[in-house]
C-alpha cells in the first residue's frame, strides 16, 4: 500500500512565488489560478492525488505556508506462534 499525503496552504501566508511548484518531485502542486488569497496572491494547492507527504514543498517555501501529511499504512501485529 503506497504513502498518501496531501498539503494544507494557508492562505494568510502563500504569496504565490511558486517555488514548491518547482521543487514538487511528484509534479502534483500548481497555483490556483481561480483564487486569490486575502493579499490578492494565487495560492499553491494540489491539483493530482500522487502526494506521497514527502515535505520537501514545506522546506523550500520561503513563508512557511505549506503544512504537509502523510496517511502511514498500519500494519498489524502477528500474534508470536507457539511451538
Amino acid at each position: 500500500m503506497p504513502v498518501k499525503g496531501w498539503i494544507e496552504v494557508d492562505d494568510m501566508h502563500c504569496k504565490g512565488c511558486a517555488l514548491c511548484v518547482s521543487a514538487c518531485p511528484q509534479d502534483v502542486i500548481a497555483l490556483n489560478m481561480d483564487r486569490l488569497t486575502p493579499k490578492g496572491y494565487h495560492p499553491a494547492h494540489l491539483i493530482d492525488e500522487g502526494c506521497t507527504g514527502c515535505a520537501v514543498c514545506a522546506i523550500i517555501c520561503p513563508d512557511a505556508a505549506i503544512t504537509v501529511f502523510r496517511e502511514v499504512p498500519v500494519h498489524s501485529k502477528k500474534a508470536p506462534e507457539s511451538a
